[in-house]
């Protein structure tokens, strides 16, 4: 144990790995791969494809838990850095072409506020942060009502979400969303429906993960 330590634990994000912040080995499970993100199939469709940097299962589960709600802000290196190799994919497959805007999934503000600040606008500025191109505009965010998704049905989840995100910045060209998780995809479908209102051409989906 490093003396540093006796003060302030050090662990690794991912796996619990004694004084390292992110050990090499969970740095290995996010590694985007030449066939990655791969394509998914959430039980709601959002009408655009949806691309998922992998399970949330593991090291990723783990790192983004922490990040999210133990306040591990020292993950957003990682974190960042795979969505910045899926962006980079996603580029070089021609499903994206610059310029074009990342519109993160809304956070609900309670959950925002608790966690100091919205984790996923974090992460997507941060992998963006040196491309002129790639611009990340805050547009959604949803209204009072909405409840913590965690525990519910699909169909649950879809009437929570319903009518409750709104546009809140002006978004327009190519656009893509960009979330944590995606679980049943209905957070995906409103956010998606809502942009297209506004007159944004949402060309994907990219997460993180998938549940």
């Amino acid at each position: 144990m490093l003396i540093g330590d006796l003060v302030l634990p050090l662990e690794c994000g991912g796996c619990g790995a004694p004084s390292t912040p992110w050990c090499d080995t969970c740095a290995a499970s996010l590694k985007v791969h030449t066939d990655e993100p791969h394509l998914v199939t959430p039980r709601v469709d959002p009408g655009v494809p949806v691309f998922a940097l992998g399970r949330y299962a593991g090291s990723r589960r783990q790192a983004i838990v922490a990040f999210k709600e133990h306040g591990r802000r020292d993950l957003a290196g990682p974190l960042a850095h795979a969505l910045a190799l899926g962006i980079h994919q996603l580029l070089s497959w021609g499903i994206l072409d610059t310029p074009f805007t990342i519109v993160p999934a809304p956070t609900r503000a309670l959950a925002a506020r608790r966690r100091g600040g919205d984790p996923v606008t974090r992460i997507a500025q941060r992998a963006t942060r040196n491309h002129p191109e790639i611009a990340v505009v805050k547009a959604l965010t949803t209204r009072a009502m909405v409840r913590d998704s965690v525990g519910l049905t699909s169909a649950d989840r879809e009437r929570n979400l319903n009518g409750r995100i709104k546009i809140t910045k002006p978004v327009g060209g190519d656009v893509l969303l960009v979330d944590d998780i995606v679980t049943t995809g209905a957070t995906a479908r409103e956010a998606v429906r809502m942009l297209q209102k506004a007159g944004a051409n949402v060309t994907a989906v990219l997460t993180l993960a998938q549940a």
